[in-house]
């Protein structure tokens, strides 16, 4: 048998763990600042780009793409050469794999704050970066498939079924959420409205965790737990099961994101009935992670890699355990809203992705460069710290969402709300924030004790860019299975079958969910009265989403009395059906505002937006200042509406001719309320005669453009009199 000599590209594995640790850092530093500012809300005051709205989405972005990111990319560079016995099928392909990925990063870093954002949940970026973001992956999923077709190992390796499902359902999911119709260079809007825009994008956010954050690295727990223990995978038939069902399952449960929301019923009970059923393959893929270590706990003990991968593995339990048990309606009703998903959502990125991490960077570093890890006792003292980090972070955030919820909902004898203040909730829960942000400097400091181990480390190795290794040719592969082969035996030598089947499997959930919600109209039935935003109130919608402010407030109201009671009438599908994109939100910081419209005046809101504590004593919402200072950039206007056109909102061309009229006359009977309040007269007319040449009308501002969407919000129906028309 002739035996082939290659060598292994070591390169663009430490080109993407250097990159892990540099992001890993950078957006835990930015989700511990964002932490600090729950307690200090003007902590950043009057710096735009440095607000809480703004610098959410740049937290979650870095920590999802550029840290477990280039983590995924690290661990499947390094594991797939070494599983298929061949390089990379392409050094170019890895180089623009790596560098893509970067300046997407450092793309996203620039954009975000700035306030270029779709404000989509874990797909913030505009569409010039989602079209570079799947021309990378499509990059990625070359080479690995590349890599596939040219491998000397006859048969793949579980972890690469997980590889290529990753690559499959990450590239639809991200290319049908990210439809879009571009107004600008960097502006867009979402083809979907209302409940169809929300399904999608639940569709996507749900399984972005389940196929970004947890397929790719149970491959990697397939390869690195056995290899680190020195022991077999404990059952190759429960992989199997592992696989299969959880690629099936998984893509049904995003609607569990919107139970009791206007999405409609049966989607919402697909969603919780398959989410019930994600119980079992998950908890069997951590059974057959732990179970792999039977025989290795002496090592565990002494050995940081496995203490590592034990919690990592233990995190994951906790969080597919916790998800199922969210979905279920009586659950989801407690907890939905509240720092409880804060918690749920963190177990799983601290423990599972960052302990998994951590471990395979520990495991890795030292092969890479010959050598010996630097500090055992260091690595073991960031177990240490990084384990009570997440001890002090999630269990105080169970604690916040337990005590919202239950002040939310309780009533006094009289039928009256007995926290009638929504601000009651938020600082009953201040000393738990108080304990999140020491639990996130814990794992901080953990993350840099490991970045110092690491740099001694690497100056105490040697650098081994190309590594050695031979493997025998892999010989003529029958099509056909031989007598005694199983089904998936035969399948494992088969990939293209199996990237086949693994896209079928990943692709019948979401016709069944999607296609039915889109093309059949009766499922959103439409309000007459309904009507599309005035071009100031359009405007005002681009203020508020470029501000973030979906990621503190919902513009959902479910049919709960405890709801209805505190914001008024439930939310109706039919009131979203111009909405490109929908705005319902996944956390209340502050109270939902979808029936906000007409509660307060003008003077508050603008009180409100630039001294939050002036209007709401004890409030956490930080300063807007810059809204009341901004002039209001107009010379999109009629682009957006045009835009808008397209995507089947009934604007006519007369409005389109009269927006910038339109906006002036709504812009000026605002200016005129705002005057009603003398402590506003004297200021605006202090302010423009300090203004001088340069002062901009109350009018002509950002504020007043978002005074005017919020006026607007929950407006168009009449509770007594709701006129719909099945269509």
């Amino acid at each position: 048998m002739e035996v082939q000599q290659f060598h292994y590209d070591n390169k663009i594995v430490k080109n993407f763990l250097y990159a892990t640790m540099l992001w890993g850092v950078v957006g835990m530093l930015v989700g511990l600042l964002l932490a600090f500012m729950f307690l200090f809300p003007n902590l950043t005051d009057g710096i735009s780009w440095l607000s809480f709205g703004r610098l959410r989405p740049l937290h979650t972005n870095a920590v999802i793409f550029a840290f477990v990111g280039n983590a995924i990319f690290a661990g499947v560079y390094y594991s797939s050469q070494r599983l298929l016995k061949a390089r990379m099928f392409s050094d170019a392909l890895s180089k623009i794999n790596f560098w893509g990925w970067q300046l997407i990063i450092v793309g996203a870093a620039i954009t975000l704050p700035l306030g270029y954002t779709t404000s989509k949940e874990y797909a913030e970026l505009e569409w010039p970066f989602d079209i570079a973001i799947a021309l990378i992956w499509v990059v990625f999923g070359w080479n690995l498939i590349g890599t596939i077709l040219k491998r000397r190992q006859r048969h793949l390796y579980v972890a690469i079924w997980f590889y290529i499902a990753t690559f499959v359902t990450v590239a639809v999911l991200h290319i049908f959420n990210s439809l879009e119709i571009p107004v600008s260079a960097m502006k867009s809007y979402s083809v979907y409205a209302g409940v169809q825009d929300a399904l999608v994008q639940w569709w996507y956010g749900h399984n972005a965790v389940a196929f970004f954050l947890t397929t790719p690295f149970l491959g990697l727990m397939y390869y690195f737990v056995p290899k680190a223990a020195n022991r077999p995978v404990y059952s190759y038939r429960l992989s199997i099961v592992h696989f299969w069902s959880l690629i099936f399952i998984y893509i049904w449960a995003g609607p569990h994101h919107l139970l009791y929301t206007a999405l409609p019923e049966w989607a919402q009970n697909l969603g919780v009935a398959f989410s019930v059923m994600l119980l079992m393959p998950s908890w069997g893929g951590m059974i057959n992670g732990l179970l792999t270590l039977r025989g290795a706990w002496d090592k565990v003990r002494t050995d940081p890699v496995l203490k590592f991968m034990v919690v990592a593995i233990t995190g994951y339990g906790m969080a597919t355990f916790e998800g199922p048990m969210l979905s279920l309606k009586n659950v989801n009703a407690i907890g939905h809203f509240t720092d409880w998903i804060i918690a749920h959502v963190h177990v799983g990125a601290l423990a599972w992705n960052g302990f998994l991490t951590f471990g395979m960077i520990y495991y890795l570093v030292p092969k890479l460069f010959k050598t010996k890890l630097y500090s055992v006792g260091l690595a073991n003292l960031h177990f240490w710290i990084g384990t009570l980090g997440i001890i002090m972070y999630a269990l105080p955030m169970y604690v916040a969402g337990f005590t919202q919820a239950s002040m939310w909902k309780q009533f006094n004898p009289d039928g009256t709300l007995t926290y009638g203040n929504f601000l009651e909730t938020v600082t009953e829960i201040i000393p738990m924030y108080w304990m999140r942000a020491i639990g996130g400097t814990l794992f901080i400091v953990g993350m840099l004790i490991l970045v110092y181990n690491i740099i001694v480390t690497i100056k105490n190795g040697s650098k081994v860019s190309d590594e050695l290794a031979e493997a025998p040719a892999l010989q003529n592969v029958s099509k056909r299975r031989t007598a005694n082969e199983g089904w998936h035996t035969w399948l494992e030598r088969k990939p293209v079958q199996l990237t086949i089947l693994a896209t079928i499997a990943i692709l019948i959930g979401g016709i069944v969910q999607i296609v039915p919600t889109i093309m059949v109209k009766s499922n959103i039935p439409t309000i007459s009265s309904v009507q599309p935003y005035t071009p100031l109130e359009l405007e005002g919608r681009d203020i508020y989403i470029r501000e973030g402010c979906v990621g503190c407030h919902s513009q959902m109201i479910r049919p709960f009395r405890s709801e209805v009671e505190r914001y008024g009438e439930y939310s109706k599908a039919g009131e979203y059906v111009y909405d490109h994109p929908f705005l319902w939100g996944s956390k209340r910081t502050g109270p939902d505002l979808h029936r906000v419209g007409g509660k307060y005046s003008d003077n508050w809101h603008l009180n409100h937006m630039y001294d939050p504590q002036s209007t709401s004593s004890g409030s956490i919402m930080p300063a807007y200042q810059w809204l009341v200072r901004n002039e209001l950039d107009k010379s999109q206007t009629e682009a957006k509406m045009k835009a808008m056109v397209s995507l089947g909102v009934p604007y006519t061309d007369e409005d389109i001719a009269n927006a910038q009229k339109a906006m002036l006359d709504q812009g000026t009977q605002i200016e005129k309320n705002l005057y009603s309040d003398p402590d506003f007269a004297e200021t605006y007319e202090a302010d423009k005669t300090a203004g001088g040449a340069n002062f901009v009308e109350m009018r002509n501002r950002e504020i007043v453009a978002i005074i005017a969407y919020l006026q607007r919000l929950g407006t168009d129906i009449k509770v007594n009199n709701l006129e719909t028309a099945q269509n």
